[in-house]
């Protein structure tokens, strides 16, 4: 009897500290959700320095998220879904962001896109971004037909075309132009 209680004991200290264990891991990752939300305030402020100082150790996703902020402020990016972020994976929070834009309006289509932002930490500091989007279709159509269609359009605004290219504004102005003409176009579907 007394083993069979020693066993006991021993089972449920290990399973203490197990849980101890995972509850600290876990309010480390609950942590990271504030500077991910820090960091999509500071992407949709629009400042550049701010974004790149909330980036200092994200040396990799700078030049791209930087162009894309650039692209954002430009093609008048309006929040209209903020959703949490939310702990995808121990270093990993994901911070879905719903937007109006110019480049979608110009398609005359009733539909926002959502940017997923990745961002990934080690001890506790951003260090990368990824963003995916759930771009439609037609999306994609308006700006194949801009660049076979009208490349005099974009081809200053849009050089370096997030490759860190010097005018991101000025490309999604461009391309929202091109794709209010895609949509006047016969090559438009209807």
């Amino acid at each position: 009897m007394r083993r069979l209680l020693k066993v006991i004991v021993l089972v449920a200290g290990l399973q203490a500290c197990t849980l101890t264990e995972n509850s600290i891991s876990a309010a480390d990752t609950e942590a990271l959700l504030p500077i991910a939300e820090f960091l999509i305030d500071d992407f949709y402020s629009f400042d550049s320095v701010r974004l790149e100082q909330a980036l200092a150790r994200a040396e990799d996703s700078k030049e791209p998220l930087l162009y894309y902020q650039g692209w954002a402020k430009g093609g008048n990016y309006e929040i209209v879904e903020r959703k949490h972020c939310a702990v995808k994976s121990s270093n990993i929070v994901s911070c879905p962001i719903a937007v109006k834009d110019d480049p979608m309006l110009a398609l005359a289509v009733d539909f926002f896109v959502t940017d997923t932002f990745e961002i990934a930490f080690e001890e506790g500091r951003v260090t990368s971004v990824e963003t995916s989007s759930n771009d439609i279709p037609i999306y994609y159509q308006a700006r194949d037909w801009v660049r076979s269609n009208m490349p005099e359009l974009i081809a200053q605004p849009c050089e370096g075309f997030f490759a860190g290219g010097p005018t991101p504004g000025d490309c999604a102005q461009a391309m929202a132009e091109g794709y209010r003409r895609f949509a006047a176009s016969d090559a438009y579907p209807r």
